[in-house]
């Protein structure tokens, strides 16, 4: 009897592991918990054939003192959103985990990068230059430029919505 309920237990267990979206979602949520911006928090995670290649969160460079300490200068000049990009401090997590590939030489072209809130156009730009073949979005971001972009470039972006 017991042989039956380890074989039931195990085959319960493996139904609820996540699906591939799910689990790399959740990386990417987690990833954003290392964040050092004060106004969002972003997390991806690049994947190949199912196999992660690198991650990135938003922040500053290394090296360079957190916006927690020196204050956010697009918050206090009230710039909304999605403006004036050039004046943060920080990396986004797209561009991080593209550099972090780069830097340890690590090829992710045609691979899909999941990260929770849609790339603005700057990563955008960024992703399609790096070879990214899809992308998976929890979060919509409103760049129309970005999504022309993308759409025209021919990466597959799908908005990945919990179940």
């Amino acid at each position: 009897m017991a042989d039956t309920e380890t074989v039931f237990a195990v085959t319960s267990h493996h139904d609820e592991r996540p699906c591939w979206d799910e689990y790399f979602m959740m990386l990417a949520n987690q990833v954003a918990s290392r964040t050092t911006c004060l106004r969002r928090a972003v997390g991806a995670v690049i994947v190949k054939d199912r196999r992660i290649l690198a991650t990135g969160y938003n922040g500053v460079p290394s090296g360079i003192r957190h916006c927690a300490e020196v204050g956010c200068l697009r918050e206090e000049l009230g710039v909304p959103s999605g403006q004036r990009h050039e004046i943060c401090r920080g990396l986004h997590a797209e561009q991080n985990a593209i550099i972090q590939a780069a830097r340890f030489g690590t090829d992710i072209d045609g691979a899909t990068i999941y990260v929770n809130t849609q790339p603005c156009v700057v990563c955008a730009k960024m992703l399609i230059n790096a070879g990214i073949r899809e992308i998976v979005y929890q979060n919509p971001y409103p760049d129309e430029l970005s999504q022309q972009m993308l759409e025209e470039s021919g990466i597959l972006c799908r908005e990945y919505i919990p179940s």
